[in-house]
């Protein structure tokens, strides 16, 4: 990945993110995700934007070079990670929303509290190759729906991203075009196809933008849940 290509305006950059690699790599291991869901926030002139008002100790990473991690904590128990782009003193970020976990698929379910997943084998008619035998009478093949992906949720959500893949506030301010980084954005099998577009998840300020990206049809983009004003009771 050349940082020359991080670096342009945002809304141009977000959709390009899609289908591009995000590798994490830790004592644990490595896990690898396929991006499929993304947001834009254009700093000063977005009101969603985290520098909207300017620059703060907080978000101080948005106003350097292109390519560098920026992770924040929210609702007091979720990180969240972003992609700088843009040129330095213009802060903009590409929130990374979703992906699909394509390499260290057993320690982002360890992460993420799920159990092993046991492999059923089905032939193209739904049918499970093994035989049933119950109280001595020999049965046919048993006729059973595959169920989804039980991978589908590791890494849909932005929080749940970064817990599959293991990055936590002290990824802030990573250079993600580093060879020797722990936390690398890669070139992928990309996506030439035309995205999806809608409202961004949960914005209170500027809701109305169509600046979340996606890949249309992928099972691992996240829930679209507008923001609910907190009500007093």
């Amino acid at each position: 990945m050349r940082r020359s290509l991080l670096d342009g305006p945002v809304l141009e950059v977000a959709p390009k993110l899609l289908g591009m690699l995000v590798s994490s790599t830790t004592d644990e291991g490595t896990v690898v995700a396929r991006l499929t869901e993304v947001e834009a926030y254009d700093g000063p002139n977005d009101p969603g934007s985290h520098a909207y008002r300017g620059e703060t100790p907080r978000n101080a990473i948005m106003f350097g070079p292109p390519g560098f991690l920026y992770v924040y904590f929210t609702y007091g128990m979720h990180f969240c990670m972003n992609v700088v782009v843009g040129p330095p003193g213009k802060p903009s970020a590409v929130l990374l929303r979703a992906g699909e976990i394509i390499e260290g698929v057993e320690l982002a379910r360890a992460r993420r509290g799920q159990p092993a997943v046991e492999k059923v084998a089905f032939n193209q008619a739904g049918v499970r190759q093994a035989g049933v035998r119950q109280a001595g009478v020999r049965q046919g093949p048993v006729v059973k729906r595959p169920k989804a992906d039980p991978d589908r949720d590791l890494a849909r959500g932005p929080a749940r991203l970064c817990v599959a893949l293991g990055i936590r506030g002290e990824g802030n301010g990573t250079d993600l075009l580093a060879k020797d980084s722990p936390i690398q954005l890669l070139r992928g099998p990309g996506f030439d196809g035309e995205p999806s577009t809608g409202p961004r998840v949960g914005l209170r300020e500027a809701a109305d933008r169509a600046w979340r990206f996606w890949i249309p049809g992928d099972p691992t983009v996240s829930p679209y849940r507008p923001h609910v004003p907190k009500r007093r009771a």
